[in-house]
């Protein structure tokens, strides 16, 4: 069996169709393709974001203006004025990252957004929540030679991410879900059920 960074590359080379492109770093990142997570102009974003997320972080509670222009510049699509985001909050890039009407998340949430993170309207994410969209290989050599791929997120409208909640590449979340505390979300949930567990599983519907 080819090893997943294999089918991803001679995915990305067949999509290009052309020999004579080179994909740079960050095309291949946001093509979901294997990608050096070392690149230098991977490095220079993710740590002009760091400088970003540092201001926002020790605003004083009163300068909501100020947090809310910080959002709205950083993130890829703020849907309303009505977002709350909680400080301390945490994201590599920012602009992969899309949040609907009346957002609220509590302190501590990290999104790691490599791949698109897109987030319906009236969803509350609960204190310590991760979201992730970057992959490793499970082979230590490939891990350690940088080389990584990333796989976007989707919640839907109207869900309920309990304190905890770890959320893995690749997930998908339904509209009108409540996600247990302390759940890790492995796969796909579906439409208006309560979802809980490591890894999550339905245990009801709403």
């Amino acid at each position: 069996m080819l090893d997943v960074l294999l089918l991803r590359e001679l995915f990305a080379y067949f999509e290009v169709g052309s020999t004579d492109y080179v994909m740079t770093e960050k095309e291949k990142m946001l093509a979901g393709v294997v990608y050096s997570a070392i690149d230098e102009q991977l490095l220079d974003e993710l740590n002009a974001v760091k400088e970003i997320i540092h201001e926002y972080n020790l605003l004083a509670p009163s300068q909501t203006t100020r947090r809310l222009e910080i959002l709205k510049g950083l993130l890829g699509n703020v849907a309303d004025d009505e977002i709350i985001i909680n400080q301390p909050f945490y994201c590599d890039y920012g602009k992969q990252i899309s949040v609907g009407r009346r957002f609220f998340a509590n302190f501590h949430l990290t999104i790691l957004d490599e791949a698109r993170v897109t987030i319906g309207d009236d969803c509350f994410i609960g204190p310590n929540v991760s979201i992730y969209t970057a992959c490793h290989s499970t082979d230590p050599v490939e891990r350690n030679s940088r080389r990584e791929w990333a796989e976007p997120v989707t919640i839907g409208d109207n869900v309920w991410i309990g304190g905890s909640v770890t959320i893995l590449p690749g997930v998908t979340i339904g509209n009108n879900v409540t996600i247990g505390a302390g759940s890790v979300v492995t796969k796909d949930i579906p439409d208006g059920v309560v979802a809980v567990g490591n890894p999550c599983r339905v245990v009801r519907n709403v």
